[in-house]
């Protein structure tokens, strides 16, 4: 296995941001990308990541691999590459080959572990609505609404949708119409209402340096699904568990 990337960031960026919900995970290098499906500890959130073989400069690849990391180690490792490094990944004496080519040759050894956990499957989840924006707009409405609460409800009714969450004290209220950079596509006529964890949006919602837009499906009482995608070269999607209200 040799894979050779030109543009680091897709990776490290992607990295940065998966060790803040799960500390180790098995990485599977396939013939066609390098591909992750991971829930984090809680079982509340789950990760699927795929950097296609077209993303990278070189992508040699006999059989598949399956490797198994702490990604905070990884994580800190990747972030000693400068953008204008050639990431080079390879496998070495049973560890992971971590080489940066710029101005020096850097070399890392990363170990490769065990991890027992059963192969996480991704849920077939059907939505009556889908959402697309620009990934700024989603993250300056996640952003607005930390300041009152823990907790955020999206809502579509129509052709808009409003992001609200409510303090003890506290409210905060933002309302995104579909026209523009915005647009909603649903299935139903009903307002569809579902609330989810601030916390764990704020973790998902840095996958913006990735991509520029984003989209969202969700439904009541359901799971919370956002995808952010570079055409050939990197596709990046969660899935959050909703908090249920008791009507």
């Amino acid at each position: 296995m040799k894979l050779t990337l030109a543009e680091p960031n897709y990776l490290r960026d992607s990295v940065s941001l998966i060790a803040e919900l799960v500390n180790e995970a098995s990485f599977k290098i396939t013939k066609h990308s390098m591909e992750l499906v991971a829930m984090d500890p809680a079982n509340v959130a789950m990760v699927v990541f795929k950097l296609l073989s077209s993303a990278f400069s070189e992508f040699k690849v006999t059989e598949d691999v399956e490797i198994a990391i702490n990604l905070n180690n990884f994580k800190q490792i990747l972030k000693r590459g400068k953008s204008s490094d050639v990431l080079t990944l390879e496998i070495e004496e049973g560890k992971l080959k971590v080489e940066f080519k710029g101005g020096s040759t850097r070399t890392f050894y990363l170990p490769i572990i065990d991890v027992e956990e059963k192969e996480q499957r991704v849920p077939d989840l059907r939505f009556p609505l889908t959402i697309k924006t620009k990934t700024a707009v989603l993250a300056d409405a996640i952003e607005d609404v930390d300041v009152v609460a823990e907790s955020v409800s999206f809502i579509v009714d129509g052709k808009k949708l409003t992001i609200l969450a409510e303090g003890d004290l506290s409210k905060a209220r933002i309302e995104i119409p579909s026209k523009d950079d915005t647009i909603i596509v649903s299935d139903t006529p009903d307002k569809t209402k579902a609330k989810y964890s601030i916390e764990y949006l704020k973790k998902m919602i840095t996958a913006g340096k990735l991509a520029n837009d984003v989209t969202m499906q969700f439904n009541k009482d359901y799971p919370l699904k956002l995808e952010y995608k570079v055409i050939d070269k990197i596709f990046l999607s969660f899935i959050l568990a909703p908090r249920v209200e008791n009507d």
